[in-house]
């Protein structure tokens, strides 16, 4: 049994000799002096394989791009926090509200879970492929000054990107938790928010609390206030923080289902006002989807609305129970990456789950000849 795939050709991947060849013309228009690899995912619990594949892609990538252009490369793990932990719909409204991982667990327990679930595997990936990485929480982000005042830029801009980042309604999604002490709910679609820009340095936002009512957010650069943004509108902001890097080359890598949300992304960094030519690096690692051709999602599946596909196993949905060692769940996702990036026919496509069980479980080659 061999571990390569059959992959048909494609048009991206018939323009291409290598996986990374994508990034070469970003790279050789700037003065990049140092590559930063960033990619995030919602700490919603245990990673899943798909997470685990992205996580282990960006590290082999960051490698060979370094070992190949001869720049230093690094990793940049964004754990979003924000993620919602509690939804519950007020039965007076109608409206839904959420609490966030962040603001039912704070910080330090955060920290705790990213510690516990996510540096493990990166620190192996990091000592194998000699990649340094940082992690970041989405609440630390969201606090830098430097996050703040681009929001309220981008704020000053929102007419013009308003239907890029929300448009079937125009209304882009902003949640302030309620500050009251011990509350922290959020209106999650943000139906009766409203963002208010009143100074170049402060914003106001209005929101309606499940159990407080009315309440009022102040957002400067240095102050307090949890200014949380819906998915679309969060990238938005933070791409744009990391353009003006001089020297550094920012990549975005995000798995496949990302492809069509890039688009609308990139129409809202155009029109606040960014040069295409400085649109961010992207690079979409292949997804893994069920026999459906829908991706593989853990949380369908623990809530019963999807079954397990065929030739998956439960350790794809919480990688904790893979049967043997750490070292030997980073050797058998590197041999993967390693036929993955074998030729760009591998990378451009999606996995179903079965088959990545079959790459996982497939020799672990010495090297990965040419298909």
């Amino acid at each position: 049994m061999t571990a390569h795939p059959v992959s048909p050709n494609t048009v991206l991947a018939n323009a291409l000799t290598s996986a990374e060849d994508v990034l070469t013309p970003r790279i050789l228009a700037t003065t990049t002096q140092r590559l930063v690899f960033v990619v995030g995912t919602q700490i919603n619990g245990a990673p899943h394989i798909g997470t685990s594949l992205v996580q282990s892609l960006t590290f082999a990538a960051a490698a060979r791009v370094r070992d190949r252009f001869g720049f230093p490369a690094e990793v940049m793990f964004s754990a979003l926090d924000n993620a919602p932990h509690e939804v519950v719909t007020d039965a007076v409204s109608g409206h839904r509200y959420q609490r966030a991982y962040a603001q039912l667990l704070g910080q330090q327990a955060i920290v705790e879970q990213v510690d516990s679930l996510y540096r493990p595997l990166f620190t192996a990936l990091s000592d194998r492929l000699r990649v340094p990485y940082t992690v970041e929480t989405y609440s630390q982000q969201q606090a830098r000054e430097h996050f703040r005042r681009t929001w309220l830029r981008v704020l000053q801009r929102i007419e013009g990107a308003r239907w890029w980042l929300a448009p079937s309604t125009g209304v882009p999604h902003v949640r302030v938790p309620c500050p009251q002490p011990g509350c922290g709910w959020a209106e999650k679609d943000a139906e009766r928010t409203r963002s208010y820009h009143v100074g170049v340095e402060r914003a106001e936002v209005r929101a309606v609390c499940l159990h407080h009512g009315e309440y009022e957010v102040a957002i400067e650069p240095t102050g307090d206030g949890y200014l949380d943004l819906a998915t679309l509108y969060r990238n938005l902001v933070k791409e744009l923080t990391l353009t003006g890097s001089r020297g550094t080359l920012h990549v975005m890598v995000k798995g496949g289902d990302w492809v069509f949300g890039s688009q609308l992304v990139d129409g809202a960094l155009q029109a606040v006002g960014l040069p295409y030519g400085q649109l961010p690096a992207r690079l979409f690692c292949p997804q893994v989807v069920t026999d459906t051709g829908a991706k593989l999602s853990k949380s369908l599946i623990s809530k019963g609305r999807a079954p397990l596909p065929d030739g998956a196993t439960p350790w794809m949905l919480d990688t904790r129970l893979w049967s043997g060692s750490l070292s030997e769940y980073v050797e058998r996702l590197l041999a993967v990456t390693e036929v993955l990036f074998s030729d760009p026919r591998h990378f451009f496509r999606s996995y179903s789950a079965s088959e990545l069980g079959r790459l996982m479980s497939a020799p672990l080659p010495r090297s990965v000849p040419s298909p």
